[in-house]
């Protein structure tokens, strides 16, 4: 019988112990009860936890952290973050970027460090970061590049200092000018290479031409040069000419360039009638038409046309006729070959003095 009641009596524990409710303490381990934050030196550790996506009372959640860590990750003012998790508490383990003491270019001769330093992005003061560097190697190098230095390169060394402060130091070797080698044409007829070479502002390199620099690429002259024969085309006739591209083709030492400049050349056109519509009142077409030095069976101009129009401006406000506005209408016939040419005279926007 006291071997019951004794067993009656431990089964009546256990079974309120189940039924009774956890204590506080074994509750609280699903939640962050501290924020701890090591390793900030020149960051105030509130200002670290400004940007948690995690409070102290929230739950451990295994996302939030990862975006925690994220978002500091994304301020550019830590080199390395690690989270833990200590019993109830968050562990931030920071290591702060340095802070940029003095920048140096080292080995530039042809650039100076005044124009370097404008195009940088980071300054002394600012917070050192791996991609801010990188971003201004490639703006050095942009640099150097539209002034014809392909084969310049930049090395960024870090010189590490007391209270976590950085010399930053560029070194450059510049290298030589990369000089245009050779430009040829893929789709000329009408004029040789030799000719075309004439039109274009950028030249083959030669030892003659040590003053100049047209000699050395420059992406911008290239799309001059495109412009430039355009106009030399429509010039000569070739209505329909187009460049249908460019191409500049580094060799493999970064030397020298070959420009490839393929053009479409297309169908010669000579003017046809030539027409005046005069839309003004009181000004009839005879009244100017002696003005038009183009004639029909002329090989066509795009460069008379806009003398033309200008002359034609000219004259009619001579007649006393103060805003007008000249356009030409060009009517193509592409199986003839022929333009037919309309100049239309109308009444201009006013101008007024305020």
């Amino acid at each position: 019988m006291r071997r019951f009641v004794c067993f009656f009596a431990i089964a009546w524990c256990v079974w309120i112990s189940l039924l009774a409710p956890w204590p506080a303490a074994a509750q609280s381990g699903d939640f962050v009860r501290e924020i701890i934050v090591e390793g900030a030196q020149r960051i105030e550790p509130e200002t670290v936890r400004s940007y948690l996506l995690i409070r102290e009372g929230d739950r451990f959640d295994a996302k939030r952290i990862d975006r925690s860590l994220k978002s500091l990750f994304a301020t550019g003012l830590f080199a390395d973050v690690t989270m833990r998790r200590e019993g109830d508490a968050l562990v931030i383990t920071l290591v702060e970027n340095p802070v940029i003491n003095r920048i140096a270019f080292e080995g530039n001769k042809a650039l100076d460090d005044e124009v370097l330093s404008a195009e940088m992005s980071l300054r002394p003061r600012v917070i050192y970061t791996r991609t801010k560097v990188q971003n201004d190697v490639k703006r050095i190098l942009t640099i150097y590049r539209l002034g014809g230095r392909f084969a310049a390169t930049v090395e960024p060394k870090v010189i590490e200092l007391a209270q976590n402060r950085v010399d930053l130091v560029f070194e450059i070797n510049e290298g030589e000018p990369t000089d245009i080698q050779r430009i040829r044409f893929v789709g000329n007829r009408a004029f040789s290479d030799s000719r075309l070479r004439e039109v274009i502002r950028t030249k083959e390199s030669r030892w003659w031409r040590f003053l100049s620099s047209d000699d050395t690429y420059d992406p911008d002259r290239l799309t001059l040069d495109r412009e430039l024969l355009r106009r030399f085309y429509l010039n000569n006739g070739y209505g329909d000419f187009r460049v249908v591209s460019a191409v500049a083709e580094l060799t493999p030492d970064r030397r020298d360039f070959f420009i490839t400049f393929t053009v479409e050349e297309a169908a010669r056109y000579r003017f046809g009638k030539i027409e005046v519509e005069a839309r003004l009142r009181g000004l009839k077409a005879k009244d100017v038409f002696e003005t038009i030095e183009i004639e029909e069976g002329d090989w066509y101009a795009a460069d008379e046309l806009e003398k033309t129009l200008e002359a034609l401006t000219n004259t009619v406000g001579t007649l006393g006729y103060a805003f007008i506005d000249v356009r030409p209408r060009i009517n193509r016939n592409r199986k003839t070959l022929i333009i037919d040419v309309t100049f239309e005279i109308n009444e201009g926007q006013r101008v007024f003095v305020e």
